[in-house]
């Protein structure tokens, strides 16, 4: 599965965490440790915020670490606040409309997991979506599908609550399958970072959280950057992470 990170804080260059620690997202890339493939290369992508709400958005197909430009973009571009992700593609063909984060308005979304056998459940799913959501959509994924969710549960107005609705639209539309749901979502509005894990056999994939690195930052990701995890804390099964004011709260997922 996919592996993921995000920062909130001073504005850094992108490359402190994704290309510099010693376990950074692009290490991961090629050696994941905490997931069911070491390897993540179909694609990765960037979404970053600065002085416009919406946020700028660098996809590709190629694997983290055979392209040159994602170093030097990493290098030169600044963010108080981002999302950076590789994929390991479990449902969608390799392609950028289908790499993530996603965007829509000022909103940015990524996601490790599965909805499995999405192809059979998505026209039920999609029939829930408002007509503006069902256009906006450009691929083939579960993740972009759980986005759409997301945003037409009032993502705008409680994220939490439209979390735990579109969680259950997805419970609901698997009932019977043998495959669990699998999530651990990380979305921003610009302003505060959100996440959540859930699976319905209580094996979600893994977060991390960190409020101790060296400047000041707060930070989100599927496996500590540093390789030790002295400085990370598990975000337990079935918790919403909110990272606001320079704080990161956890509480209760009720699915």
């Amino acid at each position: 599965m996919c592996r993921l990170a995000a920062y909130q804080g001073p504005a850094i260059p992108i490359e402190n965490i994704v290309v510099l620690p010693q376990h950074s997202l692009l290490e991961q890339s090629q050696s994941a440790t905490e997931a069911k493939l070491a390897v993540n290369g179909d694609g990765f992508g960037i979404a970053w915020y600065g002085d416009d709400e919406r946020p700028g958005l660098y996809r590709d197909i190629l694997p983290a670490w055979s392209d040159g430009n994602l170093t030097s973009i990493c290098r030169m571009v600044k963010s108080r606040l981002f999302l950076a992700h590789v994929r390991a593609s479990t449902t969608g063909e390799t392609s950028r409309v289908n790499c993530h984060p996603f965007t829509y308005g000022k909103w940015s979304f990524m996601h490790n997991g599965q909805v499995p056998n999405v192809g059979a459940i998505r026209r039920r799913v999609e029939a829930t979506l408002p007509d503006d959501l069902y256009y906006a959509r450009r691929g083939t994924t579960d993740s972009e599908l759980i986005f759409l969710l997301l945003l037409a549960n009032g993502l705008a107005d409680d994220p939490v609550a439209a979390s735990e609705k579109a969680v259950k639209i997805c419970e609901a539309a698997l009932e019977g399958s043998t495959q669990p749901n699998k999530f651990a979502c990380v979305f921003s509005n610009g302003s505060e970072i959100y996440g959540f894990r859930h699976s319905s056999n209580k094996l979600s994939p893994t977060l991390y959280t960190s409020s101790k690195l060296d400047n000041g930052g707060l930070a989100l990701a599927s496996e500590p950057l540093d390789g030790q995890g002295d400085s990370w804390s598990t975000v337990p099964e079935d918790s919403f992470v909110t990272v606001k004011d320079n704080s990161i709260r956890i509480e209760n997922f009720v699915i």
